[in-house]
């Protein structure tokens, strides 16, 4: 079983407004944690066996997948016995290893952390707060095409202001936050050899720099440009601008 890793122990601090109190990936869109979002995603594409790297405020996420049945189902309660029974249980066939990996960890040292858990597969990771409807499937056939040690996710960028088109001084077309037409970013959604880890030497790592930049000067780094849906929830706007797009019927990482 190919496993998934997400990363989810950041401090969140440009949503400080609710991370002061949860969490980022436990941020709720449509009443739904960020993470389940994520999670659901995975599943979708039958990749069920997951590993989250905590820190901070770690028992929120822990507390949240115990008690998983028991909040999301209707349940009767012998309180002489002891006992609880699931009515219609909505079943989840996910199997979730929530891993301490340190409150000031980066995030190629949450990696290494949890190396020991990983075996010799390819398997695949992401962050705890970017959304996406990208095609994993499709993905890992293009991964097992280059035989790199790790291919990442090259996505446009959501415009965070309205694009002007201008000729001559006037204005042609006014678009609200397009994607950008020119350049792309990491979103994530990585595809991983395990050989990759040895380009990180410690907790202090970021995943995207020494690692990454190892890997791209031994030519074992590829990009699967993509211009499926992808949004990072890094900001109140992010937020309101994902909520909006629940609330409206066009999320459209909801496959």
């Amino acid at each position: 079983m190919t496993k998934v890793i997400i990363l989810a122990g950041g401090y969140g601090t440009r949503l400080s407004e609710y991370t002061s109190n949860i969490p980022k990936p436990m941020v709720p869109i449509g009443g739904i944690p960020m993470i389940e979002h994520i999670m659901n995603h995975y599943s979708f594409y039958g990749f069920t066996e997951f590993i989250i790297c905590l820190g901070y405020k770690q028992h929120i996420i822990k507390d949240y997948f115990v008690n998983y049945n028991y909040s999301n189902n209707d349940i009767h309660i012998d309180l002489d016995s002891n006992k609880i029974q699931i009515f219609d249980k909505k079943r989840k066939d996910w199997k979730i290893s929530l891993i301490d990996t340190g409150l000031d960890t980066k995030t190629g040292g949450r990696l290494k952390r949890v190396k020991h858990l990983l075996g010799k597969d390819t398997f695949l990771m992401t962050y705890g707060d970017g959304l996406s409807n990208i095609n994993l499937l499709k993905k890992i056939d293009f991964h097992k095409i280059h035989n790199k040690s790790l291919t990442i996710s090259a996505v446009r960028p959501q415009a965070r202001f309205g694009e002007l088109q201008i000729s001559d001084g006037l204005i042609k077309s006014f678009k609200e936050k397009p994607q950008l037409k020119q350049g792309r970013i990491n979103g994530g959604f990585f595809v991983v050899e395990p050989r990759f880890i040895n380009y990180i030497d410690g907790d202090q790592d970021m995943l995207e720099t020494k690692p990454m930049q190892r890997a791209i000067k031994n030519n074992d780094l590829a990009a699967y440009e993509t211009d499926a849906f992808w949004r990072c929830v890094d900001s109140k706007r992010d937020l309101e601008y994902v909520q909006n797009l629940w609330e409206t019927g066009k999320a459209k990482w909801v496959i």
